[in-house]
């Protein structure tokens, strides 16, 4: 991988991390195009990922920091449920991880179609929650958080939106719209980070290596998904809140189709 391969593929993480259209499987798409592999493609993907999480903490640093405010006062206040929210919506992931973690890598190893189709999957998930009007929530419920989670949990699928999943279900749960784009973009923050942590103990274990990656495309593709990331992650917030999924689906839809097509 040179430089501008990570510029691109940076960027692309950056942008479609925030946008419901699966960062995951852009990726996926720009490696295949770049013809990147194996290991350099892991290493890449978990270092724009983390990028976008701290592009995540940027951004949103003053909800961050009216969540741990409120938890270090040690009683049942707002802060406090809306960070046991995270923490049950994180259930369904962890289980992923830990019980069907390679199951979900021989998944992303299995070709575009995959992508495509589940790019498709998204573009309907995305209409559905468009044109449906449930009757609307004041505030998200634990029932509500661990629904999002599984809905986050099946987006470990490649080409299947994460923010476009748990976006999408929250909406057909009846939440607000100015409350989910947040919701959303911090409860992944535990998992990305949870799941760089463990690859670098496994790095330092003589597990997993670095390999046919440089130092430097590595730092170009980081800053990348950075600074993409946190015009990214402002420009979705607006977008949900003025309801305009609808021209993503579109998007997604018309990116399944051209990706299955181009794996044949």
């Amino acid at each position: 991988m040179d430089c501008i391969e990570a510029l691109v593929l940076g960027l692309i993480q950056g942008l479609t991390e925030y946008l419901p259209v699966s960062s995951s499987g852009h990726l996926a798409i720009g490696s295949a195009l770049f013809g990147i592999q194996g290991e350099e493609n892991l290493t890449f993907t978990i270092m724009v990922h983390v990028a976008t999480v701290l592009s995540t903490l940027v951004i949103l640093w003053k909800e961050v920091d009216w969540i741990f405010k409120g938890l270090f006062k040690f009683q049942m206040n707002d802060e406090t449920k809306y960070f046991l929210n995270i923490v049950v919506s994180m259930i369904p992931v962890g289980i992923v991880g830990v019980f069907f973690k390679d199951t979900v890598e021989d998944v992303f190893g299995s070709g575009l179609m995959i992508v495509g189709a589940m790019l498709v999957l998204t573009s309907v998930l995305l209409a559905f929650s468009y044109y449906a009007k449930p009757r609307q929530k004041e505030k998200i419920s634990l029932r509500d958080a661990f629904i999002i989670g599984l809905a986050q949990a099946c987006a470990v699928m490649p080409g299947l939106s994460r923010s476009g999943s748990t976006i999408a279900t929250g909406l057909l749960l009846g939440n607000k719209k100015e409350k989910l784009a947040q919701f959303s973009f911090l409860m992944v923050i535990p998992p990305i980070l949870g799941e760089a942590l463990l690859d670098v103990v496994k790095a330092m274990k003589g597990e997993a290596v670095s390999a046919g990656i440089d130092t430097l495309p590595l730092i170009v593709g980081f800053v990348a998904a950075f600074v993409s990331g946190c015009l990214a992650c402002k420009w979705m917030i607006n977008i949900v809140k003025k309801g305009k999924l609808i021209y993503f689906a579109i998007y997604c839809a018309i990116a399944g189709v051209v990706t299955m097509l181009f794996s044949l």
